[in-house]
């Protein structure tokens, strides 16, 4: 894995156009899926038949984000489905250590996600089941909003926390991310980048791409 890895998310893209709004973001280490419920969060996005099919034609690995309910049940689906990576959020799971088993037994990468009003200290103990903690800088549920400065207090201290367990675990975020913010989140410990409406909202999102790099550092 890079020291800085920038995931498009497609929440941003054209959903008409998406074989090819995946092709415009192929310098990207992997494609951000957000697949939403109308339940888990206020916003309905696609699900597991789409994700297939995104799995056959991109580019880049997926890097899916459950904003689901019974993340138990149906994350494994993703992980038989190819993702690279299924990320499920902590408050939606019921036994997120043997989900995290599971998915990584599926063949994906296991990621937890968090709320921003969600305390990480809970859970730093089950840092070793993890190969990604997804620290959420916005509300889920919809793009183009605003990063919130108040979630890098918690990006440091589960930054600090991987380092101080030595555990390969990347430390995501997803929300607001643009050239200016990730100076921020990078400098807190972050090291793998959502971003939305700053690559897809732009003429050229492979340039975008190289310039979120540039500006983590």
């Amino acid at each position: 894995m890079r020291t800085c890895c920038i995931h498009p998310s497609i929440l941003s893209a054209d959903f008409v156009n998406l074989q090819s709004e995946l092709q415009r973001i192929k310098t990207a280490d992997a494609v951000h899926v957000d697949v939403m419920d109308n339940s888990f969060v206020p916003n309905l996005t696609l699900g597991l038949p789409v994700v297939r099919r995104i799995q056959m034609v991109s580019p880049v690995p997926l890097d899916v984000h459950l904003m689901i309910d019974d993340a138990d049940r149906w994350a494994p689906e993703y992980a038989a489905a190819g993702a690279a990576s299924v990320t499920f959020h902590a408050e939606a799971a019921r036994a997120p250590i043997r989900l995290a088993r599971e998915l990584r037994s599926g063949g994906a990468g296991a990621g937890m996600a968090l709320r921003p009003a969600t305390a990480v200290e809970p859970y730093l103990d089950m840092l070793c089941e993890l190969d990604m903690l997804l620290i959420m800088t916005v509300e889920p549920g919809f793009g183009g909003q605003s990063f919130l400065d108040v979630t890098l207090p918690k990006i440091r201290r589960a930054a600090e926390a991987v380092r101080g367990a030595g555990l390969p675990v990347a430390i995501q975020v997803d929300g607001g991310i643009t050239e200016e913010t990730i100076v921020r989140a990078a400098e807190a410990g972050a090291t793998v980048f959502v971003a939305g409406s700053s690559v897809y909202g732009v003429e050229d999102p492979e340039a975008a791409i190289a310039g979120l790099r540039r500006a983590a550092g």
